[in-house]
């Protein structure tokens, strides 16, 4: 009887790991956490779901070597889901026990599973950064550009831009100056511009620019930083001068969302002195 041997590795388990952690984190939640439906309660589970999802494709082109089937670049892609996977776990292992163990008084079987949840997720969370940290391209080292710390950069910069725009948009808070509507307008440049060159790595479609990839990125690069530095410095001031304020009080959205652009703000400017240095430098 022939008997099927699948290779391990550190890289394996870690992602073997994570998909009981998350398998575990969405079925406890899901099963008898008694969550309401809508809101927070449902992008929690998404991404549960999500990474849960995507891990085991990851795994079964892995371990079945159907690399070259795929019509993505295996050497971005799954790197790409991993720190995707790492942070959206990570954001809802924080928000998770925030909206549903803080005002859970007592014990009962519904918090004990949303508990299971949480413990979970937090170790899914480990578990993605362990695989994005094996994954990730060494000094010296030829890989995608996805592995490489502006490809990172690339997935941090999306990821924080969807919590502004998740921010911001309930209740809507850049409709009272147009000076409010510039930084929406930053926020969605830019989120479709990195966007799209995740896509275009994972894609392996980077040749298709009318323009060599890596002056895009320069480009882009400094275009990016310079819009974002206009949105750190305007959000705050339309938002919190009195001269300006619409409402009675600043909300935590909105500190939160000033914050998170101030972030964006740094994540551009590493990502343009990365890019700098691999164009110039390299060359």
């Amino acid at each position: 009887m022939p008997l099927i041997v699948f290779p391990t590795s550190q890289l394996l388990w870690v992602r073997v790991a994570a998909l009981l952690f998350t398998c575990v984190a969405f079925s406890a939640a899901a099963h008898a956490g008694s969550l309401p439906h809508g809101g927070m309660a449902d992008w929690c589970i998404f991404c549960w779901a999500f990474s849960f999802s995507c891990t085991l494709l990851v795994l079964l082109v892995h371990q079945f070597g159907l690399q070259s089937r795929i019509p993505v670049s295996w050497s971005n892609f799954p790197i790409t889901i991993a720190c995707y996977a790492a942070l959206l776990c990570l954001s809802a292992s924080v928000i998770f026990p925030l909206f549903f163990l803080r005002d859970q008084p007592g014990r009962s079987e519904a918090r004990d599973h949303r508990i299971v949840s949480t413990v979970f997720s937090c170790l899914a969370a480990v578990a993605y950064m362990g695989e994005v940290s094996l994954t990730k391209a060494r000094p010296g080292e030829t890989a995608g550009y996805m592995a490489t710390a502006p490809g990172l950069l690339k997935v941090f910069q999306t990821f924080v831009a969807c919590i502004i725009f998740i921010l911001v948009s309930d209740p809507v808070s850049y409709d009272q100056h147009p000076a409010l509507k510039w930084c929406m307008a930053v926020y969605c440049i830019c989120f479709i511009l990195s966007m799209a060159v995740v896509v275009l790595c994972v894609g392996e479609c980077t040749g298709c620019l009318p323009i060599p990839f890596s002056k895009f990125l320069s480009a882009y690069g400094l275009l990016a930083v310079v819009m974002y530095l206009t949105a750190t410095i305007i959000w705050p001031v339309f938002q919190f001068d009195k001269r300006y304020q619409v409402r009675s009080s600043a909300s935590s959205k909105l500190i939160a969302a000033s914050v998170l652009t101030g972030l964006n703000f740094l994540l551009y400017l590493a990502d343009l002195a990365y890019t700098a240095r691999l164009v110039f430098v390299s060359a």
